[in-house]
């Protein structure tokens, strides 16, 4: 989509009245090993998994932005992990151990640091959400924590009554969607509805999917009996929404930065730029307004579309998302990256239409 429109930063709420200037790059310690950058990479995952921050990665490698790509090779301090897998030197080590959720901490973030999956810090834990609080004990090597975290009310998943061998469950509960259960369970939304035989995105309360196991050959559609209660969802069969799907999904819990658009960071633009160019899809940086003029609108959303809202900070269109059925939608809101209700009562004022890119 050619445009000479200049990229706007845009968001849910009013922004700070202004922001800090960054401090100087700090300084790094010269003795350094070095790191190959693997596919789905990013410089703060790789900064997490050696115990530095970006900015003393970026000084290390005399690097200004955030573009990396696989095979390059990085330097990081000596003595750090070179796989990117282990945790850095300045946390708990990773076996059996436990880390103290600071303020400012996610479920994602910590995972990353430690060189685990998201879904194995919440096995480990017993954690089917993804709410913690600073003080709150963690492990992060598979053994429980010395403190022990709150009780959870429902469990994330049954690996005690597989349907066949190598097989797992899990068992839907109210609010799930296809994109929250494998981004729980470490798979995309393509792998779960193969492993099932889903031909759409619709589920209901207390069905029975499979996590793991052999892809299903018959493909069913699923009925809900509550459809009137939620919007149409179509297939995600388009490889470049899976990809999409895949890539917002994993930026759950980036914080929100005014005009950024990079995993360092994203307004409600900059992360449509960012997740539809990485799936392979090139679009130009533009505001809400200027991708709301550049999409069509559509009246039975599918998984994928555009979701606009309204006078959120200015008037007329100002913030945007990506749809991801059963109600819900991605996007780079005030709280970062996350999955929200359009029924939440602040987006349902402010919703606008759903729509499409041509």
């Amino acid at each position: 989509m050619a445009s000479t429109e200049t990229a706007a930063t845009d968001t849910a709420v009013t922004p700070a009245a202004s922001t800090p200037a960054p401090a100087p790059a700090p300084a790094v310690n010269t003795a350094s090993a070095s790191y190959t950058v693997a596919a789905g990479d990013t410089l703060s995952k790789i900064a997490f998994q050696h115990g530095i921050t970006l900015a003393e990665l970026r000084a290390l490698n005399g690097i200004s932005g955030d573009l990396i790509y696989s095979g390059q090779v990085l330097k990081v301090p000596a003595g750090s992990a070179s796989t990117g897998t282990s945790a850095p030197s300045s946390a708990p080590a990773a076996s059996g151990s436990t880390y103290t959720v600071a303020a400012g901490d996610t479920l994602i973030k910590i995972a990353n640091r430690y060189g685990v999956s998201l879904a194995e810090l919440k096995s480990w834990n017993g954690i089917s959400g993804s709410l913690i609080h600073p003080g709150q004990v963690l492990s992060v090597g598979g053994s429980s924590p010395s403190v022990s975290a709150p009780p959870v009310a429902a469990p994330t998943h049954s690996s005690s009554t597989p349907t066949n061998a190598g097989t797992s469950e899990y068992v839907i509960k109210s609010g799930d969607t296809l994109a929250k259960i494998a981004l729980q369970v470490g798979l995309n939304v393509t792998q779960l509805k193969a492993l099932n035989g889903l031909s759409s995105d619709l589920i209901f309360p207390g069905q029975t999917l499979k996590i793991s196991g052999t892809a299903s050959a018959n493909v069913q559609p699923v009925t809900n009996n509550n459809q009137d209660k939620q919007t149409s969802v179509a297939e995600t069969a388009n490889p470049t929404i899976a990809q999409v799907l895949q890539h917002a999904t994993k930026l759950i819990g980036t914080p929100y930065v005014f005009g950024g658009k990079t995993p360092a960071g994203f307004d409600c633009s900059g992360f449509i730029y960012y997740v539809f160019n990485q799936a392979g899809e090139s679009i130009t940086r533009l505001s809400a307004a200027g991708y709301y003029d550049r999409s069509f609108d559509v009246s039975s959303p599918q998984v994928g579309d555009l979701v606009f809202f309204k006078d959120t900070y200015i008037k007329g269109i100002s913030h945007l998302g990506i749809y991801l059925g059963n109600n819900e939608f991605i996007h780079a809101g005030s709280n970062g990256v996350d999955i929200t209700s359009l029924d939440n009562v602040y987006w349902k004022k402010h919703f606008d239409s759903f729509k499409r890119f041509y």
